[in-house]
């Protein structure tokens, strides 16, 4: 076990103490830009985010109740206090969905649902910070110990460049509510297998709605077919790769991936650190189809 994953597990259940929760069968489920812990005593998911988080994880848990008060389908977080600071980081409480294991995944077409659905909701009663793309790619690479010299010049320059074409972007979609981080792989199946849900609402922001379209599309690198796109695209009712400016969502996309490998290459975790550096080999070479792990 690695000092962050002992820091984050210490974490999870300083904050189950303040919450009164048990904390017996915490269980490690997922360390990536967010650790996740299976909390079964309590039928809850503890997902333990990083300090500077606090404000999105809380905006997280009051738009989640919006929208389940809205009839959308999605996460559901504890009828308790939070989030919760513990030991420098943000933690939250959330149902547990077990997945059963006869079902395949979500498909997209589930996602592009309910994005529709959103996407024609009145403004939330929260608010909601503008989206601003790679901004935290930027302070990632600029603050990464890992990154060498000419790969961090790269990214610069080509997040530059990315964002100096996506300020003259036209958007047909308009602007309004969107997740940030929507693609498949952020659905469940609910606790009955009949519905699904949309969960990690950490990114919500306002912003054009082509942004949660392009999540989808990017997944190519993750051996989403074009059978599966051309099934979101129509469950939606818009048809994504028609729009001249897709390509620079999609770009854009890639990089901001990229910006939870870094961070873990910075704690020296080896298995990221290939994975980042395979990622770099492959948009350098301008290789838009290769295939990229997830974690």
């Amino acid at each position: 076990m690695t000092t962050t994953s002992l820091a984050t597990e210490d974490a999870a259940r300083q904050a189950c103490n303040t919450l009164n929760l048990p904390t017996r069968g915490l269980t490690a489920v997922r360390a990536h830009a967010t650790s996740v812990y299976l909390l079964p005593a309590a039928n809850a998911i503890v997902r333990v985010s990083r300090a500077d988080q606090h404000e999105h994880i809380t905006r997280a848990v009051t738009l989640t109740r919006w929208l389940d008060d809205h009839d959308i389908p999605v996460t559901q977080p504890l009828d308790v206090p939070q989030p919760v600071p513990a030991h420098g980081y943000t933690v939250s409480f959330w149902h547990h969905y077990p997945q059963p294991d006869e079902a395949a995944p979500p498909h997209p077409e589930h996602l592009a649902r309910i994005l529709r659905r959103i996407h024609a909701l009145p403004p939330p009663p929260c608010t909601l910070p503008t989206y601003e793309p790679l901004s935290s790619l930027r302070a990632t690479v600029n603050a990464s110990t890992a990154l060498p010299p000419d790969d961090r010049a790269w990214l610069i320059h080509r997040a530059e460049a990315l964002l100096a074409t996506y300020a003259e972007l036209d958007f047909p979609l308009g602007h309004g509510l969107i997740h940030g981080d929507a693609y498949p792989g952020n659905t469940l199946w609910d606790e009955k297998g009949s519905l699904v849900r949309l969960g990690d609402w950490d990114e919500a922001a306002y912003g054009p709605r082509e942004l949660d379209l392009a999540n989808t599309l990017q997944g190519v690198r993750f051996g989403r077919t074009p059978a599966q796109l051309q099934a979101f695209s129509e469950e939606y009712g818009y048809d994504l790769t028609q729009w001249p400016g897709a390509a620079t969502l999609i770009a854009l996309r890639d990089l901001h991936t990229l910006g939870s490998f870094i961070r873990r290459a910075d704690r020296g975790d080896a298995e990221a650190s290939a994975q980042l550096a395979h990622r770099l080999r492959t948009l350098r070479r301008g290789d838009s189809a290769a295939s990229w792990r997830t974690y």
